[in-house]
């Protein structure tokens, strides 16, 4: 690959959670109808050239696994399903990611859509982890770095996180 694509596209919606550390996002290669196989290996790249060491997919599918194997992109999958429990869920999801970070690993979290299961679980990931101290404070740092207000189903997760 030559040129200004060498480098690969950044995907979609992605934002900084804790800088050089946790990222999330669309995800790689958009979902749905929007998908696209060549987008998808350019965000890839992306991700790969910009020091990711590890994608989670929190997609109920594997969508996307096989893409990583290819490019030689460490992942993870954690199926998290809108009728999953939250409280059954998170724990693990934040135990893992705690290990992850304190491992060094630089992790891109991500579902088809950077919707509010998705920025409810980081934003009550900073609560959880002790990065910050009110359930306020984070949903606020989150929608100030996705640009986007979190909705009722999103403010729920994070009101979970001091409980688990």
């Amino acid at each position: 690959m030559r040129g200004k694509w060498a480098a690969g596209i950044q995907p979609r919606y992605f934002a900084w959670v804790i800088k050089d550390k946790l990222a999330v996002s669309e995800r790689p290669g958009g979902y749905a109808r929007s998908h696209r196989r060549v987008r998808r290996q350019e965000e890839i790249i992306w991700l790969r050239e910009q020091g990711f060491t590890l994608v989670v997919s929190l997609l109920v599918s594997t969508h996307n696994l096989h893409a990583y194997e290819e490019l030689h992109m460490r992942s993870a999958h954690l199926p998290f399903a809108p009728a999953d429990d939250p409280r059954a869920f998170l724990p693990g999801f934040y135990e893992s990611l705690r290990g992850w970070l304190a491992g060094g690993e630089t992790v891109l979290v991500h579902q088809d859509e950077l919707g509010d299961r998705l920025l409810g679980a980081v934003g009550g990931y900073l609560l959880w982890s002790g990065r910050l101290t009110a359930g306020s404070q984070a949903i606020e740092v989150v929608e100030r770095l996705v640009h986007r207000q979190m909705g009722p189903a999103g403010r729920e997760l994070v009101a979970l996180a001091p409980a688990l």
